[in-house]
């Protein structure tokens, strides 16, 4: 049994409306007591009782006590004593499982050291989004400050937690699908050929969009009106990037790093992305607000460079130099206006769905003199 210790003010296992002010907290411990909701949870997330030490994995399966630990410490959770008890029965499985890479599929131990750490990146931003996704929900619906939200959260894990799991599984395994479908059209075909081991491995069209004035318009902002404010631009971003058949990569605060497989695709990402946001800004200096004010989706406009070269897809995201590139050309960007290379501007010279006016010649940091051109839609009044 654990070492009891005097409840810590914000236990979850006391309810909402009666969580008391902080006190002194405890000496930390390498492991929290488990009890009330806390223990719930193991038994719904983690299948029971954490009874297993690292030595126990290892013995079991008969693998190196190091393996157990490099899949601990690369899943990102907290170090444990060997001989601590720490892990559960679907903990061993989990670490069964890790080991069959190596032994049945024949990986090597870097590869599945990257495959673990990409789970443990994933799902402990996943979580963590989840989570404060439904604390946010709690405090709105029942009118309760944070920390009685996060309590509540708490009490009603272990309802969600199922139905959650279930739409993580399901959409994990349809995004592989997709990887699958786009690999199979691109490299279908090529199946034996050499390529050149000089270059890149993938052309891509990438490209950044970058809102205006972003750390002026929130400095004012509370947590909870900046929390709406990112998040606007997150989903309306992200509905135009996969709505044109773009992917996003990521989101970098007032930013999102967006790639495509044809450079017409990345174009018409790239100007989607500066129409939906600039749109609202015409409407809004129409009406007289004047400057570059908040538009309809309650976001400011954007700059965007878009660049089609070869980039290097690892950790879940691209490199390579027309990453920069695309990075460089943003920062230029008038906005709501899509800048692009001299490279990008030729390929998309022949699309008669795209115009392409020259500007002159810009020394962008760390990339040196380029020719940049200002794409448009040709269905656009110009």
């Amino acid at each position: 049994m654990e070492p009891q210790r005097a409840q810590d003010p914000g236990d979850p296992a006391r309810p909402p409306a009666a969580a008391p002010a902080p006190a002194p907290a405890p000496a930390p411990t390498s492991e929290p007591r488990r009890t009330g909701t806390t223990g719930e949870l193991d038994d719904v997330l983690l299948g029971g009782p954490r009874t297993l030490t690292a030595r126990d994995l290892a013995t079991r399966y008969d693998i190196d006590l190091e393996l157990v630990r490099m899949f601990w410490r690369t899943l990102g959770l907290p170090a444990a004593d060997d001989d601590e008890p720490r892990y559960t029965e679907r903990d061993a499985e989990a670490v069964r499982l890790a080991g069959t890479l190596l032994r049945r599929h024949g990986l090597a131990l870097p590869t599945v050291t990257t495959v673990v750490r990409a789970l443990g990146h994933t799902s402990d931003r996943l979580a963590l989004w989840q989570v404060e996704a439904l604390v946010e929900d709690m405090a709105a619906r029942y009118g309760l400050d944070d920390t009685s939200a996060r309590l509540l959260v708490l009490d009603r894990l272990k309802d969600l937690a199922p139905v959650l799991e279930q739409q993580l599984l399901h959409s994990y395994r349809r995004q592989l699908a997709a990887v699958a479908d786009r690999y199979a059209a691109e490299f279908g075909e090529v199946r034996g050929s050499v390529g050149d081991a000089g270059q890149l491995p993938l052309a891509r069209a990438v490209g950044f969009a970058d809102m205006v004035s972003f750390t002026r318009r929130t400095a004012g902002l509370g947590s909870t009106d900046l929390s709406q404010f990112v998040q606007r631009f997150e989903a309306a971003a992200r509905d135009v990037v996969v709505g044109a058949g773009g992917r996003v990569v990521k989101t970098i605060g007032d930013a999102v790093l967006f790639i495509a497989d044809t450079p017409g695709v990345g174009a018409r990402v790239a100007l989607g992305l500066a129409d939906a946001f600039g749109a609202s800004l015409d409407v809004d200096a129409e009406r007289g607000a004047g400057g570059l004010v908040e538009g309809a989706r309650g976001v400011t406009p954007v700059r965007v460079g878009m660049v089609w070269g070869r980039v290097l897809s690892r950790f879940g995201d691209v490199f390579g130099p027309v990453v920069n590139l695309a990075a460089r050309l943003t920062d230029v960007a008038e906005p709501s206006s899509v800048l692009v290379d001299a490279s990008t501007a030729a390929v998309l010279g022949g699309d008669p769905r795209f115009v392409l006016e020259r500007l002159p010649v810009r020394d962008l940091a760390g990339v040196g003199e380029i020719t940049p051109y200002r794409l448009s839609s040709a269905s656009s009044p110009r």
